[in-house]
């Protein structure tokens, strides 16, 4: 009674047989999964798929992760996008309807897809669901653990009526093993699939495959019904040799040989260093055959790939080929990323002989100081003593310390600089020089390819700036790579300062002021330029004025004491002093007119003012408090500027802010040019006043209506526009503060000395990678033009239309200030594979022969064919061994193989004859016929039939075994049904 009384004894154990397990959530998950995506019931596309139509439709998937306890698993639901089939809005439904997958298995419209995945191509099914293991989980290979996972694919087929087949992954995912399952009204189809090795002997051939066949269906019906057959044989070919290589060989006897596709300067290298086509597959196919008509065992076989009534053709491309191209731009992308200076790259130390010239430029500057009337003073200058020092320079430097050959170094500066072949450039030789730069400029802006710089912001493919670029990234490339780029620039910079300081214009730039619509280098290049031409104008005009002096003095010699003083006083401010500093006005071209202001009449002055820097007559108007005419004064050009200079002053003036005091500094700033206009208009009409100015300036500022006088006539009165009128107007101060002064001796609004310092600075402060950074757009634009031409050649519509694209992209990425180097670099990888696909155009148009033949239709079909192996995955030949394509193929195949029967003849001949015999060890049979085609790469057999299983009584259903047969690998892939009404 105790014990029955213990409380411990009453409490036990309660097992809740209603809780889930593992397997039965996973089971669970599935069928949610399943009627998420809606795949429950029949399916509404269409019931039979056209032909080709898994080839050229568009393949979907969605994904999701699923677990099985902690194992993870991926279930992918893979279909054909095809349009839902509506019959007047009555659904088709019939009770022993078969499932779309099932009706699949016999269809012959898409056997052997050349684009599909695996399960389409061996079962032929448009949509299908796969359970695959996740990517970091092992691999399903225990035999229960694979039927625990078909039978719960079984389960949730059946509880959700999903009539879609169902894959499962196991064993090693690179043995591509699946078991499946598809479930209908009464109907099941088990997805089954051997995978071997070898191939065993006694199921090389079609007879063993049927016999496997057969039993595997175990029908008791006699006869059978017939098996349909078709047959699908792949061979390679591989052997290019009797071709030609891609490039042409190296010419070692010019200065630009030993390179593969060396160009000369000022081209692009094109094509690729190796064969961009690896392997022509050639498909023979016996799409539809029934047993007994042809005949394949292990002793004779039918099969002969000329008798095959369907060929078609696609080709293997090596992947990532060599292309010249490809490999310059690259090079010149990487140059953009380098981060060392030109000190860095060639060193800062000079030689004990280099610092000996050195000292020699000293001591000869400090002789110009030296004030010594007996030694005359040597006539330098800067360009002069430069130069001098760098000739010596290379003389002492050897050619293993030269980054750049010097025969290489002065090729290309003959390139960039084209007008420095002619020795000794007279005046006249200048004035060509600078003509030369625009000429045929007007017909090259007919070709629509001229302006493309306009778009990608580079440079015209005729001036300077494209020609550096092009050289830049040749000796990149071929001649030294960053070392030999900085001693590039460096001898570049010196030639540009010698042509400012020796007043040449530089070759190969359209006059005028920096063109904001090129890249930032150009237009330095141009702002140089326009202080040479500057300069020049000015050194002109001192060379009239001195003549003109020279005529006063011989004609008026016997005032020559009088004017001994104010020649002195010339003498001793002369033009060097003017141009080469900070100076404020220009020199005036003559005295003459300064001398007539003071002269007597009658033995009195006149106080007259003298007008000066007129140019014409303004519309016959005349002043308003005068009868004088209005003219137009020379006035000063206004200073050009390049883009990062007026960023800078734009910068500068929003800095000054918006208060009274910034807003009226600003307008003063930007009013520069304004009073320099306004004295020239002072200096060239005497009595003017600033409605005169506002008539000629701003005429829409001067408003004009009829009055009447005293007298009643109609006459015009005018007064200033009312936004003259607003009080504290800067047109009002600049006039009252103007001064009467002609342009000749104003101050210069553009120092063209200074500018062009500033120039030069820039430049040879530039780094290597910088210097290329600036080039970039140039190198791109070179590489769409060579991109073009070469397609011009092939006319491929597709690589067209690819670079108008790709040149609507660069001008995306070339015009905003700060580059996306990331994308640049994308955008350099799609011009290689552009180029990469005109050179296999080429190669296939060379083994092809395209254009060889004399009838113009055959190279028509041809050059078509061609075309349609680069875009299309699989391409049908016409007429298969019998057309005049399949024709050229054959004859591909019949030298491929007698090169190889030839090289393994030769190495048989080369054997060791036999001492004891006597006799050479060569293989017997090398007499033997050499076959057209070498042995199958891969057969592929696909037998189909309807038979009723699992009994005689059962419902006809469809069979059908996929085997492929390959030198290392046997897989049958079949799919059985059977009718389970009464099992």
């Amino acid at each position: 009674m105790a014990a029955d009384n213990d409380p411990e004894s009453e409490v036990f154990e309660i097992t809740d047989f209603t809780t889930a397990s593992e397997w039965e959530r996973f089971v669970s998950r599935v069928e949610e999964v399943l009627n998420d995506w809606k795949l429950t019931g029949s399916s509404p596309l269409k019931s039979s798929p056209e032909k080709g139509e898994y080839t050229s439709g568009t393949w979907e998937e969605k994904s999701q992760e699923i677990n099985f306890a902690d194992f993870k698993f991926y279930i992918t639901h893979y279909f054909l996008k095809q349009e839902c089939e509506q019959d007047d809005g009555k659904e088709r439904l019939e009770e022993d309807a078969l499932p779309l997958a099932m009706q699949d298995l016999l269809c012959m419209n898409n056997d052997f897809p050349p684009r599909a995945h695996c399960l389409v191509r061996w079962y032929g099914i448009r949509a299908f669901v796969v359970i695959s293991p996740g990517a970091n989980c092992e691999a399903i290979i225990s035999e229960s653990k694979c039927n625990l996972l078909l039978s719960s694919v079984s389960i949730s087929l059946t509880n959700s009526g999903c009539q879609v087949p169902v894959f499962v992954q196991i064993q090693q995912k690179w043995r591509r093993i699946y078991a499946g399952e598809c479930q209908g009204p009464s109907v099941r189809t088990d997805f089954e699939m051997v995978h071997l090795r070898k191939v065993p002997n006694q199921y090389n051939h079609l007879s063993g495959l049927l016999d496997i066949f057969k039993a595997k269906i175990g029908c008791s019906l006699f006869p059978l019904p017939p098996v349909n057959i078709a047959i699908r044989f792949t061979y390679i070919l591989q052997d290019w040799q009797q071709h030609s290589w891609p490039q042409q060989p190296p010419d070692f006897d010019t200065l630009l040989g030993g390179e593969v596709g060396g160009v000369e300067f000022g081209k692009l290298p094109f094509g690729a260093c190796e064969e961009p086509i690896s392997e022509l597959h050639l498909a023979t196919t016996w799409p539809q055959l029934t047993e007994g008509i042809v005949v394949d065992n292990d002793v004779y076989s039918d099969l002969d790939p000329l008798q095959a009534p369907h060929w078609s053709v696609r080709v293997r491309t090596a992947e990532n080929p060599q292309c010249l191209l490809g490999d310059f731009l690259t090079e010149f992308y990487k140059l953009c990323c380098r981060k060392e200076s030109s000190e860095e790259v060639l060193g800062r130390g000079l030689t004990e002989e280099e610092g000996k010239e050195n000292a020699d430029i000293s001591q000869a500057l400090s002789k110009l100081t030296e004030p010594s009337a007996a030694v005359p003073i040597p006539k330098l200058s800067v360009s002069n003593i430069v130069h001098t020092a760098r000739k010596r320079i290379r003389r002492h430097r050897r050619n293993d310390e030269s980054p750049l050959n010097t025969d290489i170094l002065n090729s290309v500066l003959l390139y960039v600089f084209p007008d420095a072949a002619v020795e000794k450039p007279s005046e006249n030789g200048k004035n060509k020089t600078a003509q030369s730069n625009s000429t045929g400029t007007a017909e090259q802006e007919k070709n629509p390819d001229y302006n493309l710089f306009l778009q990608l912001k580079s440079a015209p493919s005729d001036s300077l700036t494209y020609r550096l670029a092009l050289c830049v990234c040749l000796v990149n490339y071929n001649y030294g790579g960053l070392r030999a780029v900085a001693h590039l620039w460096q001898e570049f910079v010196l030639e540009l300062r010698y042509r400012w300081e020796n007043n040449y214009l530089i070759y190969g730039l359209t006059a005028g002021p920096p063109d904001l619509r090129c890249c930032l280098l150009h237009q330095k290049f141009q702002m140089l330029n326009c202080c040479i031409e500057r300069k020049r104008a000015r050194d002109e005009a001192r060379k009239t004025s001195d003549g003109s002096k020279d005529r006063e003095r011989k004609v008026s010699g016997g005032s020559q004491n009088s004017r001994q003083a104010a020649d002195s006083s010339r003498e001793g401010k002369s033009w060097d002093s003017w141009s080469d500093s900070e100076d404020e006005f220009f020199e005036c071209l003559s005295d003459q007119g300064e001398m007539e202001a003071s002269q007597t009449e009658g033995g009195k002055e006149s106080s007259k003012t003298k007008a000066e820097g007129r140019l014409h007559p303004y519309n016959n108007l005349t002043l308003l408090n005068s009868t004088e005419l209005l003219y137009v004064p020379v006035t000063q050009e206004p200073a050009p500027m390049t883009e990062d200079l007026l960023e800078e002053q734009s910068e500068v003036l929003a800095k000054l802010g918006t208060s009274a005091e910034g807003t009226h500094l600003r307008a003063r700033m930007q009013s520069a040019c304004l009073l320099s206009d306004m004295e020239s208009f002072k200096a060239a009409n005497p009595g003017c006043v600033l409605e005169d100015f506002v008539r000629w300036y701003s005429p829409r500022d001067y408003v004009e209506e009829e009055a009447v006088d005293e007298k009643g006539d109609k006459v015009l009165k005018g007064e200033l526009s009312a936004r003259m009128k607003i009080p504290g107007n800067m047109w009002v101060e600049a006039w009252e503060t103007a001064r009467v002064t002609p342009a000749r001796r104003q101050r210069r609004l553009f120092d063209d000395t200074k500018e062009a310092e500033k120039v030069l600075h820039f430049l040879a402060m530039l780094k290597p990678a910088d210097l290329a950074r600036h080039l970039l757009p140039c190198m791109l634009h070179a590489a769409i033009l060579k991109l073009k031409e070469e397609e011009a050649v092939d006319d491929i519509p597709f690589v067209k239309k690819t670079i108008q694209q790709a040149t609507s992209q660069a001008c995306k990425l070339l015009h905003p200030p700060n580059h996306d180097y990331k994308k640049i670099e994308d955008f350099i990888n799609q011009l290689t594979a552009m180029e990469t696909v005109i050179t296999r155009a080429r190669s296939l148009k060379a083994k092809f022969a395209v254009g060889e033949d004399e009838k113009g239709e055959t190279s028509e079909e041809l050059e078509k064919f061609v075309s349609s192996l680069l875009e299309e995955p699989e391409v049908v030949v016409t007429g298969a061994g019998q057309g005049p394509t399949g024709s050229i193929i054959h004859r591909l195949f019949i030298s491929s193989q007698r090169l190889a029967d030839f090289t393994s003849d030769e190495a048989a001949l080369l054997a060791p004859v036999d001492e004891d015999t006597g006799s050479d060890r060569r293989p017997a049979g090398l007499s033997i016929k050499v076959p057209d085609f070498p042995p199958a790469a891969g057969r592929e057999i696909l037998l189909r039939t309807c038979v009723p299983r699992p009994a005689p009584y059962s419902k006809a259903l469809p069979q059908r075994l996929f085997c492929v047969l390959m030198k290392d690998e046997f897989r049958l892939a079949g799919a059985f049904s059977s009718d389970t009404s009464f099992f």
